[in-house]
């Protein structure tokens, strides 16, 4: 993760660093911003769920059942199904490892008739970027539905039915600048891919790889230069490693991501990005969108 903290008018970014344990990543953070107000976090994973599958599954309001998904009828939810027998409305997560599965397998299941009617509205691809990886896909390098299982079962579900709870997700619960004034901390959906948008970079996969450490390098002087436009104060450690590329390690990629998600943040934040979201109510109810995307994107 990669935090930034808030001096004066603008903001200090800081280079990333381990989250440690998920369960208790809120309440630390709550610790570190000592009283100085609320804070958010931007989390890299689906914050929502197509609408096409809430109408299969029965589910108005996607806030409203993420707390049952593990219990009951949805005991099994959280558990990525091995056979495509086992894969249902009440266990959409699929497949569990490789090998003959086919998306044919999920949609059909879910009574879909193709692989992108489980697409939210903001996950679907245009002239910029490419259609993201369906949520309940969890096959390849470009799946979210584990990260996506971790996040809501021990994160923002928790959060969520804590007594006298001060935790609100965009945009579900409202508008950014009321959720900032009522609620201690303000959760949002982020996507690397998007955030390349808002900080003028190309979209991956159009010219280089997030998981080139040389093509990471070669960003470094966009990535810099926004920072100097917006009067952000990049740290020096991670200026070097923004330079550095991130280093030729696996994690490159997932510190730069956490770069990029904060970057956008503070864009919006620091109001040269809109923060609005389609009128559309089965945005705000079922499926959410991505912080700082263009409601006509």
């Amino acid at each position: 993760m990669a935090v930034a903290q808030l001096a004066g008018a603008t903001y200090v970014l800081h280079a990333p660093e381990p989250v440690g344990q998920v369960a208790s990543l809120l309440s630390r953070l709550d610790s570190r911003v000592e009283g100085r107000g609320p804070f958010i976090v931007g989390f890299d994973f689906p914050i929502g769920i197509p609408a096409s599958y809430a109408r299969c599954a029965g589910i108005q309001r996607f806030l409203d059942q993420l707390p049952h998904f593990g219990t009951g009828q949805w005991s099994a939810f959280y558990d990525v199904a091995t056979t495509r027998g086992e894969v249902s409305p009440y266990r959409p997560f699929y497949p569990f490892r490789s090998g003959g599965t086919r998306h044919a397998h999920l949609t059909g299941a879910l009574g879909m008739t193709g692989i992108r009617d489980l697409l939210r509205s903001c996950e679907r691809g245009n002239s910029n970027r490419s259609d993201a990886s369906p949520l309940f896909w969890t096959l390849g390098p470009k799946q979210v539905g584990r990260a996506a299982i971790v996040g809501w079962r021990d994160v923002i579900a928790p959060a969520l039915i804590q007594p006298n709870c001060s935790v609100s997700v965009w945009p579900f619960h409202g508008e950014l600048d009321d959720l900032l004034r009522k609620s201690r901390c303000v959760i949002v959906e982020t996507y690397p891919a998007e955030a390349c948008l808002h900080l003028g970079l190309p979209s991956p996969g159009r010219g280089w790889s997030k998981r080139s450490q040389v093509d990471r390098q070669r960003l470094a002087d966009l990535l810099l230069k926004w920072a100097l436009e917006r009067g952000v104060t990049i740290s020096e450690r991670l200026g070097a490693a923004i330079r550095d590329g991130f280093g030729s390690h696996e994690s490159g990629e997932d510190q730069f991501d956490s770069v990029l998600g904060l970057m956008s943040m503070t864009e919006v934040l620091l109001g040269h990005r809109s923060c609005a979201v389609p009128l559309e109510p089965s945005i705000h109810a079922v499926e959410g969108w991505i912080f700082g995307q263009a409601p006509a994107s």
